[in-house]
């Protein structure tokens, strides 16, 4: 594993639980603009959580990187849709472009495509 996608495994596992556990009653109200259930809501932030242990778990073993990494850009891109189905303005998608950006390129850099 590369020293850039060590980095950037550990600032989507941080910004993750920033955002689950720091900004929940943030994750609640978007969760209800969006019309998701509470269910909902929980298992995608228990995905997200357990998903980003894995993601640090995977500096120690690489093994671990590529599914949790491309789980992530998808729970990404499934941001990426709602906020453009509410109409939310261009700041809110920032985040979690920036995040499936990370993902997309911790999966490249477990498949070797980028060194």
């Amino acid at each position: 594993m590369t020293t850039y996608s060590i980095v950037a495994q550990v600032i989507v596992a941080l910004s993750i639980v920033v955002v689950w556990v720091v900004r929940f009653p943030n994750v609640e109200k978007e969760f209800k603009q969006y019309g998701l259930s509470t269910l909902i809501r929980s298992i995608v932030g228990a995905s997200k959580i357990v998903l980003s242990t894995l993601l640090v778990a995977g500096i120690w073993y690489e093994d671990l990187v590529l599914i949790p990494s491309l789980m992530l850009a998808l729970f990404m891109l499934s941001a990426q849709y709602f906020h453009f189905k509410v109409g939310n303005p261009w700041q809110k998608h920032i985040p979690s472009l920036l995040l499936l950006i990370l993902c997309l390129f911790i999966a490249a850099i477990s498949l070797k495509l980028v060194h």
